[in-house]
């Protein structure tokens, strides 16, 4: 029977005295406790035998003077000593701690008053009568014998012992009634028989680790949950036994066993908004997309009017025939991968699709270079050069070889013109076409329903009061320094300050408006401790693992037993053991020159199965995010992608989780980095764990002396980047510069425990001196197996530049421009508005959890990255157009006027 922990304190007394211990053969003091004694003398032994059968103890021991001289067992006459054997023979049947005593004793008694703090003293003395009577392979007779050497020592110690014992006098009567009444259950003419089913074996297993044997356990007394220590030390080491008698994570919905993380809908995720708050926000979304919608009906009936002026005669949108797909299939342009929403032109022969944008750019002969591949192709060349050694031997024959890229430039299509009429021939086999039919026009959607939708919408918002210009944020206008952070040293610039307020002050009707005024200025925001407003669940990259690799699917179990992450000093993918990795996540990886290994690991679990794999952590986020309108990837109504019918393939928006190592030092060579990069709509990114790994003063030499080799080699292959000594010194003070200006930006923030990730984040209006400074220097960095970067289709797109504190220097005085930079730290969500450039650094192993939302305030930005994409090469990782920017603009515009009628013919 387990041993149940219970949860107020009261104090008792325990008497000390020597006794003869007939197992050990001689004489050793004794503690007595509640009629109970434990031998070897010691508040420790005591409090060993009371926590084996589940009392917690504390002792404040008060010592009696005694003039008796302590003299040892061989001080004694052997006629005493054997005297002290025969009186003092402990009772048959009775348990005692292993530990021997103290050699010390005395030739009387000598007594000691001990208070004894104990947790619940009623369990205590319940769980000693059970497992005392229910020990395996202990007979009736034996425990007969204890209970009346125990009733007959109470009736020989009489009034002595009730005022020794003090105030667990009644206890122990209650103890001794609850003995005998074991006792008499537990006779063998009466003995019931085993209850051996599941059931009996459920009331004392464990909630987390679903085991029956546990011996010793905590029971919530609001659910009965019980815990078993163990589980409760391992998976839960902020809460003591005293919280979980309380109040069990179950009650808080803070279990992190394998059922509780696989079971979802234990949380409210959003709050419920007033009717008259949603309907001043469905306008304020309807007001955002009418242009974009004018500007879609516009495109569409300049390219009516031209396949009007080829046929001869006026048409309208009746006249075009319509394709029929599939609600499940996206429908792409085969010149420039662009969705294909509504109307477009298809050959009669071959299928081949093109969309309107190209259309327009052959008849203006201004087709951007045809989308031949482009592969780049790095050298590996030993991790020894990559540590600033030589290159492998293998590689030395063949000098032309040695940096090798592989580039089909972009050509130009050849022969591919409108006809003088306007229309369009189907393009050569070369471009995946048949070089023979003609392109039709062909649409997707009803007739006339982009129309009808600006036409309504229109309605909608003449009769509508609604107030929807932005007012400037209180924080700015009031310089409210606690709302705002210094993240740039801009001069002559009035965005070097960040909005960033606390989770508890963002849940106010002129916090979203803040916001709002900020967002569509195009800046980032940060709201701190947002995970002070969950219940707390763990983030933990273990418990993670350890609740998909106990899952119910055996197919999901073996398919979380391997991992593969990324490698950040050769970029490239590694087979793991994700037991291998998460132990690395905390104890640090090296190689065996010591150099930090550092290693990332994206989407686990794939965010696609996110929250079928953990449904009580994708609750958690999503429960956790601040301006739900906008985030809440299931129904924020100001979610452009909540929008889109269940009917329509949906693009992959998370939320997606990003686990990786992390070093606070710049190493400058495999750092645990997120290249720079653009996202295809905004973002927020939480910042759920971390962990902090930290180098020992023979790996620090090390790095020290790979980092001086790593220098060495950059200057040997860049001779450009040889710099005299001035110039050396002259980095080195404005390095200093930066950093220390960086540093005081992110230490205004209150806390002195170090971020978890550095992040820097450039604005829109930087973005073409940025991409020219990347590719001018772009032959200073490198990217998979240390190569270095010898061509460039995109400088953002591509992914291959981290800029360092060096780089970041050498680019405000070149072209005068500079990031914000700031820390992200444990609790902080960073919104990174569409169409910015950002990269990341991670100080400590990170966890972090980000989700993809399309905001109205930027849909001109995700527009326009639509643009930048469809001219990248084919096989370019960022060409296909994943986000469909156009369809969910008509598809949000019509479903936000559904439910804003909806809304008012309720209210009415």
């Amino acid at each position: 029977m387990s041993m149940l922990r219970g949860h107020f304190c009261q104090e008792v007394a325990v008497e000390r005295k020597e006794e003869f211990c007939g197992r050990a053969g001689k004489r050793q003091c004794v503690l007595k406790y509640s009629d109970e004694f434990y031998w070897g003398g010691s508040n420790w032994n005591l409090s060993k035998c009371l926590r084996r059968k589940g009392t917690p103890v504390f002792f404040k021991e008060v010592k009696e003077e005694s003039d008796e001289e302590d003299l040892s067992e061989d001080d004694m006459e052997d006629s005493e000593y054997e005297e002290e054997c025969k009186k003092n023979r402990k009772p048959r049947g009775q348990r005692f701690s292993k530990k021997k005593g103290s050699s010390v004793i005395s030739k009387e008694s000598h007594v000691v008053s001990t208070s004894v703090y104990v947790w619940n003293p009623l369990f205590a003395e319940l769980n000693m009568a059970s497992k005392m009577f229910t020990t395996k392979r202990r007979s009736s007779r034996r425990r007969t014998n204890v209970i009346k050497s125990l009733e007959s020592s109470e009736n020989s110690q009489g009034s002595a012992d009730s005022s020794s014992v003090g105030t667990s006098s009644c206890s122990t009567s209650s103890l001794c009634s609850t003995l005998t009444a074991i006792n008499d259950d537990a006779s063998p003419a009466r003995r019931p028989k085993r209850d051996k089913t599941k059931k009996a074996k459920e009331r004392v297993m464990c909630h987390q680790c679903r085991r029956p044997e546990r011996k010793i356990v905590v029971q919530c007394q609001k659910c009965r949950s019980v815990y078993c220590v163990q589980c409760i030390s391992q998976w839960y080491p902020k809460m003591s036994e005293e919280d979980f008698f309380a109040a069990c994570p179950s009650c808080l919905r803070t279990c992190n066993c394998s059922l509780c993380l696989q079971s979802s809908g234990k949380l409210e995720i959003s709050e419920e908004l007033s009717d008259s708050k949603k309907i001043q926000g469905l306008h304020y979304l309807i007001h955002s997309l009418l242009s974009y919608v004018r500007q879609i009906r516009e495109d569409q009936d300049k390219e009516l009017f031209t396949e009007s002026a080829t046929r001869g005669k006026r048409l309208s949108e009746h006249d075009v025939p319509k394709s029929t797909y599939n609600g499940d299939e996206r429908v792409y342009c085969n010149h420039c991968a662009t969705s294909i929403f509504d109307m477009h032109r298809r050959c009669t022969r071959c299928n081949f699709e093109l969309c309107l944008s190209c259309c327009r750019e052959i008849r203006n002969g201004n087709l951007p270079p045809g989308a031949k591949d482009v592969h780049f192709q790095y050298v590996d060349r030993g991790l020894e050069y990559m540590h600033g050694g030589k290159p492998d031997p293998s590689f030395l024959s063949d000098e032309s070889s040695e940096f090798s890229v592989e580039s089909d430039l972009v050509q130009p299509i050849p022969g591919w013109d409108a006809n003088d009429d306007g229309s369009i021939p189907c393009p050569s086999t070369e471009r995946d076409g048949c070089g023979r039919g003609t392109l039709k026009l062909r649409r997707l959607l009803p007739v006339c329903l982009i129309s009808e939708l600006e036409a309504k919408a229109n309605h909608l918002l003449q009769n509508s009061e609604t107030e929807l210009a932005l007012s400037e944020c209180r924080c700015c206008v009031n310089r409210n320094g606690s709302a705002l952070l210094c993240a740039a040293f801009r001069e002559g610039s009035n965005d070097n300050y960040l909005y960033s307020p606390f989770a508890n002050d963002v849940l106010s009707k002129e916090a979203v408006a803040d916001f709002r005024w900020h967002w569509a200025r195009g800046e980032p925001i940060i709201v701190q401790n947002v995970l002070e407003q969950v219940p707390g669940l763990s983030w933990e990259p273990m418990v993670m693992w350890r609740a998909l690799s106990e899952h119910a699917d055996p197919n999901i179990r073996s398919r979380m037993s391997q991992v593969k992450a990324m490698d950040c000093l050769a970029n490239c993918e590694v087979d793991i053991s994700t037991r291998q990795f998460f132990k690395g996540y905390t104890d640090g990886r090296a190689y065996d020159n010591l150099w930090p290994e550092m290693l990332k690991l994206k989407d686990f679990p794939p965010s696609d199965k996110f929250e079928d794999f953990l449904p009580r952590h994708c609750d958690e986020f999503i429960s956790a995010l601040p301006f739900k309108e906008y985030t809440d990837p299931r129904s924020g109504f100001l979610n452009l992608a909540t929008k889109l019918p269940s009917s329509i393939l949906k693009p992959d928006l998370g939320p997606k989780t990003y686990i990786a190592y992390g070093f606070a030092e710049e190493l400058g060579r495999g750092d645990s980095v997120t290249k720079l990069h653009c996202d295809m709509s905004d973002a927020v990114n939480i910042l759920s764990h971390v962990a902090e790994v930290v180098m020992n003063k023979q790996q620090q030499c090390a790095v020290k002396s790979l980092r001086r080799k790593h220098k060495e080699q950059d200057e040997r292959e860049f001779g450009h980047l040889k710099q005299t000594r001035s110039e050396i010194s002259h980095s080195n003070e404005q390095s200093t510069l930066v950093d220390s200006e960086a540093e005081s930006a992110t230490n205004e923030r209150a806390g002195t425990e170090r971020a978890g990730a550095l992040w820097d984040i450039f604005r829109r209006e930087d973005v073409p001196k940025l991409e020219a400074y990347l590719r001018k220097h772009s032959g200073e960095f490198r990217h998979t197996y240390c190569d270095q970067v010898k061509d460039v289709a995109h400088p953002i797109h591509d992914q291959t530049f981290y800029l360092t504190l060096e780089h970041k220097r050498k680019m405000k005085e070149e072209y005068g421009i500079e990031p914000w930079t700031f820390e992200q730290r444990l609790g902080d969500a960073v919104f990174i508005p569409a169409g910015c450039p950002h990269q990341v650094r991670n100080l400590k192993s990170c966890t972090k959890v980000a989700v993809d939302f399309v905001s109205p305030e930027n849909i001109h930005e995700c527009i326009r990255l639509t643009e930048e994409f469809r001219m990248l090469p084919r096989n370019h990782k960022m060409r296909e157009d994943k986000l469909e920017i156009k369809k969910m603009i008509l598809h949000g515009i019509n479903q936000a006027m559904n439910e804003l009628e909806r809304l008012k013919s309720s209210s009415s």
